[in-house]
């Protein structure tokens, strides 16, 4: 008796007609670059995404909301500086990697730390 009710509240659903499937475009060009040039959308997007990460803060950090060109949040000229740093720094070495990047000072937070962690106490050595 169960499984018939189920059915029958089902039925209304499983007629309803499925819409197409959206399909999702090529992400817009950027605007305004200053650092990232020559680079399409899906690059930029995945080099935000990775500095998204590597600070663990949202977009609208460096971002103004909705307006993603737009230079009025001072953190954004913070970040093109930082990335040109790490740029230079890499541009150095002949061997093509990336030896640094925003992770390697931050570690997950918008402030990076200058110095490390204090270590724990040592245990008392044994005699």
């Amino acid at each position: 008796m169960r499984l018939i009710l189920v059915m029958v509240l089902l039925l209304p659903v499983c007629a309803l007609p499925q819409q197409p499937a959206q399909k999702k475009g090529p992400p817009p060009e950027p605007k305004n670059l200053k650092v990232l040039t020559g680079r399409s959308g899906g690059e930029v997007i995945q080099v935000m995404r990775s500095i998204r990460v590597a600070l663990g803060v949202d977009c609208e950090y460096c971002h103004v909301r909705g307006d993603f060109a737009s230079d009025d949040n001072p953190k954004k000229e913070v970040a093109r500086n930082m990335m040109t740093m790490a740029h230079d720094i890499n541009a150095k070495w002949n061997d093509g990697k990336a030896h640094v990047s925003c992770y390697t000072c931050h570690r997950g937070t918008a402030q990076p730390l200058l110095s490390p962690p204090d270590a724990p106490p040592s245990a008392p050595a044994k005699q």
